[in-house]
């Protein structure tokens, strides 16, 4: 598994000629020492359980892992992450989720310059319709990606859901431990439930990520599809979490100044 390359994607000639073709230019933002560390210590304290995620949300789940990755007892897998993102707003990050799904894939690339390569919205219309709140914007939107987590380029969809559709309690969001949130079912080679959700904090906002992996929407319902018996390998979330702490760093030294520039422009 080759984790950090240090070689970014290619781009167009025309994506060279967008106003923010400058942030993909830039080195990407260095990981905290402390991560990086973690990266050779699967952790052996699981995240909080699928079916008690709404403990995730109102910051009741501290007794379960924060920051790491690794296997639970039923084979699943898991990735935790938190990033403290100075001069970020909670408004920047509702607006970012969808606005690097739609226009040009440099979007997605300035995000991690060295793994992404494009995210594409099935719903472009909905996405930039004026009418629609931008909290809402990745409501029952797919993104078809194309991105490397340690195994080269891979094609991954991202099922975007209305938080209730995923399990959670909405009188939690905009609480003091959850501003606001994106979730969604990656449909890949191995299906994962995935949660950001932010929160005021210092100067910035903390940004909390959570990957329950072994698990997918069947008929509407999400659950544990990894069959009996059989283990996630740890090089899986391992990987994952490689991934987040990257790009979640990149995505926090642009946001401001990435939002500043382009938040009029879907």
């Amino acid at each position: 598994m080759k984790l950090f390359l240090g070689k970014k994607v290619g781009v167009s000639k025309e994506e060279k000629e967008l106003p923010y073709y400058k942030f993909f230019e830039r080195d990407m933002a260095k990981i905290p020492e402390e991560k990086l560390k973690l990266l050779d210590a699967p952790q052996k304290i699981e995240i909080v359980p699928f079916e008690q995620k709404n403990l995730f949300l109102s910051d009741e789940d501290k007794n379960y892992c924060q920051i790491g990755y690794g296997v639970t007892a039923d084979g699943t897998g898991f990735v935790a992450n938190e990033t403290y993102m100075p001069k970020v707003t909670s408004e920047m990050l509702d607006w970012w989720f969808p606005w690097h799904s739609v226009g040009s894939d440099l979007r997605y690339k300035i995000w991690d310059a060295e793994d992404h390569y494009f995210a594409r919205a099935d719903k472009a219309d909905y996405v930039c319709d004026e009418k629609i709140p931008v909290n809402q914007k990745t409501w029952g939107v797919n993104h078809y990606i194309l991105e490397d987590v340690g195994n080269g380029p891979d094609f991954l969809k991202l099922c975007f859901k209305r938080p209730k559709n995923f399990g959670y309690d909405e009188k939690i969001i905009g609480t003091e431990k959850c501003n606001s949130l994106v979730c969604a079912i990656g449909a890949g080679n191995c299906a994962a439930a995935m949660t950001h959700k932010w929160y005021s904090y210092k100067d910035g906002v903390m940004f909390c990520s959570r990957f329950w992996i072994g698990f997918a929407d069947v008929e509407g319902e999400i659950k544990k599809t990894l069959p009996e018996g059989v283990k996630i390998p740890v090089e899986v979330p391992k990987g994952l979490f490689a991934h987040n702490i990257k790009e979640f760093s990149n995505l926090a030294a642009i946001l401001p100044e990435v939002y500043a520039e382009n938040k009029n422009n879907f």
